[in-house]
């Protein structure tokens, strides 16, 4: 049931068009969706994303025009494009820092749709989507880590493909597949180079994909309450998505990009480390090893469970000598990834939305607390009480989803909830006015 006039083709043309191929309808349809009036400003990272994704596809093109996967020649045409090609520096900035802009705008995404329970009924299969390209976006960003061809970014790729060699059995056989060798090369940059140009094109589909699934379910809101479904109680509870909200998210944007564009041009090496301006030397082993700041905190967790932990000593012992150290923090810092996947069906509260959460109100922001602390603590050494932070804030994490989450579906007591979106929206109104 449509709360606006359907879609009728006018001219000769469009009449034309329309008989052969409906793609003005289906555009119309898509910008005039029902789509819940009160949302809020956290509703504005998903036109953040998609700006980002085509900018990062743009200049990754522009780059690509210019680079060079051999190990010989790629830190040089890095340093020609930054030097020789027009405006090379500002290609090469936007998509270094448009990473950052991708990562930060995604984690938030990400908390805002934990906090509002986006992930819940009817809205699971949204939500997995938006998880694997999640993981496409941190196989692509760590593949274009690599290209410059600098001391990080060589070391970064060894410490991270020696991972798989953990794997007990056919650890070693995954990660000269993945390096194409024994070690990190000039087959590892090739492949990387191609795998980096190919995955956007891959996220574009899966994006294309997430937008219709939440099309079809309709968008999550603030109260957690659906829209009604008769005409009348459509139109009250939601707005078309142009103009309102797409003149909205496109303020949000501009404000978004005065900021991004600041730091390119003022700071654009603020977020990189200043030891991947060295040319790659195997011979030459950095002082202190870590990944751009998106893959942070799963580092830590990845770093947290050293052999002296309980829980990895008894894991040892029950499977033979098989899970060591190594590989207990291999599968940590996956099953951290993987709780976020399974997080629909963790969940045992019947109540959507966190606002009227108030047990699950403490934990989620608790939770927010824990992850930027995993961000400082990968950035660190892992030397003095590092490590000891790194495996409570790890721990946390694990109980948030596992065992604090189902627990809250049985002992919490929620607020009221408001029984329609009109309803939420005129309180949230009246509270203005107050």
């Amino acid at each position: 049931m449509r709360p606006y006039e359907p879609y009728t083709p006018k001219t000769r043309f469009e009449k034309w068009l329309h008989e052969r191929l409906p793609i003005v309808e289906l555009l119309y349809d898509t910008l005039m969706i029902p789509t819940p009036k009160n949302l809020n400003w956290m509703w504005i990272w998903g036109i953040v994303l998609a700006f980002t994704l085509a900018m990062q596809i743009a200049t990754g093109i522009a780059l690509a025009m210019h680079y060079k996967p051999d190990v010989g020649l790629a830190f040089a045409s890095v340093e020609k494009i930054m030097r020789d090609v027009n405006a090379g520096w500002a290609l090469r900035y936007f998509h270094a820092n448009g990473a950052s802009l991708f990562f930060l705008a995604v984690y938030l995404h990400i908390f805002r749709g934990i906090y509002y329970g986006s992930y819940k009924s009817p809205r699971e299969v949204t939500w997995i989507i938006g998880m694997l390209i999640y993981f496409v976006m941190m196989a692509t960003a760590f593949m274009g880590y690599v290209l410059p061809w600098g001391q990080m970014s060589f070391w970064g790729a060894t410490v991270i493909t020696g991972l798989f060699g953990a794997i007990p059995g056919i650890g070693e056989t995954i990660q000269t597949w993945l390096l194409g060798g024994p070690s990190v090369g000039d087959p590892t940059l090739n492949r990387f180079f191609a795998l980096h140009y190919l995955l956007p094109f891959v996220l574009v589909g899966l994006v294309i994909l997430h937008i219709w699934a939440f099309h079809h379910t309709g968008n999550n809101n603030p109260a957690g309450v659906d829209p009604r479904r008769e005409a009348e109680g459509l139109k009250k509870d939601t707005l078309p998505f142009w103009p309102y909200f797409v003149i909205k998210d496109l303020f949000a944007l501009a404000i978004v990009l005065v900021v991004f564009v600041a730091i390119v041009g003022f700071m654009p090496n603020f977020l990189g480390d200043p030891i991947n301006y060295e040319e790659a030397n195997p011979l030459k082993t950095p002082a202190h090893i870590v990944p751009e700041w998106y893959f942070l905190p799963f580092y830590a967790i990845l770093r947290a469970f050293t052999s002296d932990v309980w829980v990895v000593q008894f894991f040892n012992w029950i499977s033979g000598g098989i899970i060591d150290a190594k590989f207990f923090g291999v599968l940590a810092m996956f099953g951290a990834i993987i709780a976020l996947v399974l997080l629909p069906w963790l969940d045992t509260s019947r109540v959507r939305s966190g606002r009227y959460r108030p047990m699950f109100k403490w934990w989620f922001w608790l939770l927010v607390l824990d992850f930027v602390v995993l961000t400082w603590a990968g950035s660190q050494k892992p030397e003095g009480l590092v490590p000891t932070i790194s495996l409570i804030a790890a721990s946390y994490w694990f109980a948030f989803f596992f065992v604090i989450l189902p627990l809250l579906g049985i002992f919490e007591k929620p607020l009221p909830q408001p029984q329609t979106i009109e309803e939420d929206f005129e309180a949230h109104l009246a509270g203005k006015a107050e």
